[in-house]
């Protein structure tokens, strides 16, 4: 499936890269792609000091962390697709960089967020940890540890793992 995706991205690269070469022309384009990589660059810096000024509000509380934590996850994509060479990807990693559009994406990376962390959010519940693991074959471990030992193997026994106090 991985590499399906992959030449599927390959493929819509070059078909990109020619249709724009044909309307434009050759350096025109290697023009775009510079001029595009040289933007994508001077938001990353930007928008990236902007995200851990976010950071920074939403751990004093003036700012709703999950914005900040989707603006960063925004942000940090764009910046991955703005090294990715290719139009198409410049293209998308400038539009993930943008704070209008960043505004508009913000709520589909909520919505995966709360998808992929559903499991974590129902072992941990609305009342904190109540001694719920979910490993990742997705079973339910629902245990208590009592008290841990270990043998060093020298003579005297068994020590406590876990200090009680």
């Amino acid at each position: 499936m991985a590499a399906l995706l992959f030449v599927a991205y390959f493929v819509a690269e070059i078909a990109t890269l020619v249709i724009v070469g044909h309307f434009i022309g050759v350096f025109p384009t290697i023009l775009l792609l510079l001029v595009g990589s040289a933007a994508g660059l001077m938001l990353v810096r930007s928008q990236g000091r902007r995200v851990f000024e976010g950071f920074r509000k939403a751990s004093r509380g003036e700012l709703e962390p999950g914005k900040a934590v989707a603006d960063g996850a925004l942000v940090a994509a764009g910046a991955v697709l703005m090294f990715v060479p290719g139009l198409l990807t410049s293209l998308v990693g400038l539009l993930a960089l943008t704070p209008p559009t960043r505004f508009l994406l913000r709520p589909v990376v909520a919505a995966f967020a709360a998808r992929r962390m559903g499991r974590v959010a129902t072992a941990v519940g609305p009342f904190g940890y109540r001694n719920v693991v979910i490993d990742p074959d997705g079973e339910v471990i629902d245990a208590t540890v009592v008290s841990e030992y270990y043998d060093d193997g020298q003579q005297g026994g068994a020590h406590r793992m876990i200090d009680p106090r």
